[in-house]
């Protein structure tokens, strides 16, 4: 019987005192706070090592039993950028024209949405993420995934937060159906594209909608014992 047993390594984890902690937490906290998605992107070149960078920070997400069941398309080639946005603003024409119901219309008007998307153009990269319901192995053989979706989405978080982090501006754009994301891209049919995550720089004069966010007391509850 084939030895399944997993090797193990000491986790390494840097201790900091309750203060730093607390510190470390608020600041984290704040900086995020200021994250905002823009649809106004300037054509100012980013770094390839920083979107590496982000990348490994991405790859570092849980996933199930350790499948890591994602892929990132990195495009930069102005060409292919063009292809993804005559595709994409096709897809976007009939959803705003014929399959969104009016609601949902309603609620994307005050953000100032349609079906142009010059953005995807205009980056400097576009990074297209997809999920994996299965994979091989060394030897060839298929794997089944486990929670990929979930653990796409984690990695997508943890992706966003470390282009934030940086200095870089996103959006996430999921035009719909994105199948032509496989063809453009080369990418094997058991790969869904998940998103397509918009990178760069924005311009120097991009507004952005004056949002708020809901309240800790709205997005958590407490389940705390009683005090000994």
């Amino acid at each position: 019987m084939a030895d399944t047993a997993i090797k193990t390594i000491k986790l390494v984890l840097k201790q900091h005192s309750g203060t730093e902690m607390g510190e470390r937490a608020k600041a984290f906290s704040d900086l995020m706070q200021a994250r905002r998605t823009v649809r106004d992107f300037s054509d100012k070149p980013v770094s390839r090592q920083v979107i590496e960078d982000c990348l490994i920070t991405a790859g570092s997400a849980p996933s199930g039993a350790n499948r890591q069941p994602w892929h990132f398309a990195v495009v930069s080639d102005p060409a292919i950028k063009q292809q993804i946005r005559e595709r994409a603003e096709e897809e976007e024409e009939k959803f705003y024209n014929d399959r969104a119901p009016q609601d949902w219309l309603d609620v994307l008007a005050p953000l100032g949405t349609d079906d142009s998307k010059p953005f995807l153009q205009r980056a400097p990269f576009l990074i297209v993420i997809f999920s994996q319901k299965f994979g091989f192995d060394a030897a060839g053989d298929k794997q089944k995934n486990y929670y990929f979706t979930e653990s796409v989405g984690i990695a997508t978080g943890l992706l966003i937060a470390a282009f934030h982090n940086a200095g870089l501006a996103t959006l996430t754009h999921t035009p719909s159906p994105m199948k032509f994301l496989n063809e453009i891209l080369a990418r094997p049919s058991y790969e869904k594209a998940y998103l397509i995550l918009v990178v760069g720089y924005p311009e120097t004069d991009a507004r952005v909608p004056d949002i708020s966010r809901k309240s800790l007391s709205e997005i958590a509850s407490f389940h705390e014992g009683q005090a000994q």
